[in-house]
Order: C-alpha cells, then structure tokens, then sequence
C-alpha cells in the first residue's frame, strides 16, 4: 500500500509545481482527490487520454494538483467545457470535478441536462452544504434551519438531493459516498469513471471552518466521523423506516442503467446526414451533366 500511494504520488501529482495546496487543515477534498487517483490508477487509463475539468470553488482547485489534461473553467460552467471537450475528442475519458454550489445552483440547468442527454462524461460532486470558498453561504444542500453567512438566523429554505436529482435528471450511472468511507469511495469512482454515459458521484464531505464552525459540528474529525453514523447502505435503507432514516443519508450505487449516449447518437446522425448531402450532390451534378448536354 505504501509503495502503491508513493506511485501515485509520483505519476499523477504536480508534486513539484502547484503545491502546497490552498485547503484547509482537514478538508475533505484531499480525500476525494487520493481516491479519484487511485480509482484511475486502478483503470490504467493514460494520463494524456483523460481531461479533468472544473468550475469555481473550493473542490474545483483540485485540477491544479494533478498531472493530466487539465481545465480550470468558470463557475458553474465546468460541465459545459466538458461537454466541449467530449464533442470535440469523444475517443477521452472527461471527468469534472465540481462543489454543491457550482454543480447545482449557478451550474445547475448545465448538470440536469448534461444527465439528460447522457453525455459520456463522469460527474464528481462534493457536497460539503456551504460555498466554503467565498465565505459560507448557503447552498441549494444546505440543510433547513442551518446557519451561514446568508442565513444567519435559520436557512428558511429545503436542501434537495443531489444524486436523486441525477436519477431523475436520466443520468446512466448515479452513486453517493463520504470521505469517511474513502475506500467505498475508490470503488464508486472506478465504477463511474469506467461507466458508458453520464455518471454522477455525489460526494459528502466536511467544511469544518465555514459550515461546522457555525452549526457547532465540531472539527474536521469529528464531521469525518459523523458520516459513519448518519450514511446508510442502501440495501439496508430499505429495511429502515422513514423515522430510523431521520437525519440519515444513504450511500452505495442508486442508478446503473444502460441508454444511448448523446455524442455517440450526434455522430450517428452527422454520419447519415453526409450521406444525403453526398447523394443529393452527386445527383446534381448528373443533372447539371444532362443539361449541358441538351443545351
């Protein structure tokens, strides 16, 4: 295990440029980061045939640590780059790497129609319920009744969820993990990343200085270890009733399904229509030929 963590170290970080990192003392996001390299290590995909893109926020500085073709796009905006790249090159595996704000508020008509048209690019969502990088207001997770700098009495609005969103947005492939489960979390981003369409993993984590400081969640450790109590399996889940599921989340794989993909379906098309723009060019030119003639 040591031997393959110095591996990965070496082969996918920008160990020598970009660190050290701008993250808080316990963030999650390194967690995401060991277990999105390790997913990928363990798929022996080439570096120079994966693009990893991202929008603005705290997660989406996570591309400047790694050693692949990389994209630091504007809020909200990552899946649209991504999306770009896979029209483009179809033959790369795209990956974007976005919060709970940037996925799901200012990037949230591009996330539903992306799983809409399941476009063949994976979807990694940390959700940590705060805009943790420009100082803690609340996001469409955030939970009611919470506080931030935008809601300082209470939240008065309902958190949605953002893998069930996928699900019903039509996504291929739909899972969620922690960062406290970061093995599990390896297993899902393999699955996801090697899955044809879009997947999507929704990614709970902590933001202990923003969210945690000012509903008295306790440090980083402590939210870490919160998730162990509050994340279900999902076959277990089932045989809970709503008032055990209280405050509860469940994690595991809650879509695997088999669709057309919408690049591969362009394509199809692009294909067919060349063929009528040929025939239909080919037939002019025979009846231009035939009217010379007769002239």
């Amino acid at each position: 295990m040591v031997v393959e963590a110095e591996v990965i170290r070496q082969e996918y970080l920008r160990h020598d440029k970009k660190f050290p990192h701008v993250w808080c003392p316990g963030c999650g996001n390194g967690i995401v980061l060991g277990s999105l390299l390790r997913a990928i290590h363990a798929l022996e995909l080439p570096k120079d045939d994966v693009v990893v893109a991202s929008g603005i926020g705290c997660s989406s500085r996570l591309p400047t640590y790694i050693d692949f073709n990389t994209l630091h796009t504007t809020h909200g905006r990552a899946l649209t780059f991504a999306t770009g790249v896979k029209l483009a090159k179809p033959r790369l595996k795209v990956i974007t790497v976005m919060g709970d704000g940037d996925a799901t508020a200012i990037g949230g008509n591009h996330f539903i129609h992306a799983a809409r048209r399941n476009i063949n690019i994976t979807a990694i969502i940390i959700n940590n319920n705060t805009y943790g990088m420009t100082g803690g207001q609340y996001s469409p997770t955030t939970p009611y009744g919470d506080k931030s700098t935008t809601s300082l009495y209470g939240h008065v609005e309902h958190a949605f969820s953002i893998a069930e969103l996928a699900v019903t947005a039509g996504a291929s492939f739909v899972a969620r993990g922690t960062v406290y489960h970061a093995s599990h979390l390896d297993r899902m981003l393999e699955q996801a990343i090697a899955k044809r369409g879009f997947s999507v993993v929704e990614i709970v984590s902590n933001c202990h200085v923003q969210h945690g400081r000012r509903n008295k969640l306790g440090g980083a450790v402590k939210m870490i270890n919160s998730f162990k109590e509050s994340a279900v399996p999902i076959a277990k889940a089932k045989k809970m009733s709503p008032e055990d599921m209280q405050g509860k989340f469940t994690i595991g794989v809650l879509c695997d399904v088999d669709k057309p993909i919408s690049t591969e379906e362009y394509n199809r098309i692009k294909q067919e229509a060349c063929k009528i723009d040929d025939y239909e060019e080919t037939h002019k030119r025979k009846e231009t030929k035939v009217k010379r003639h007769e002239e």
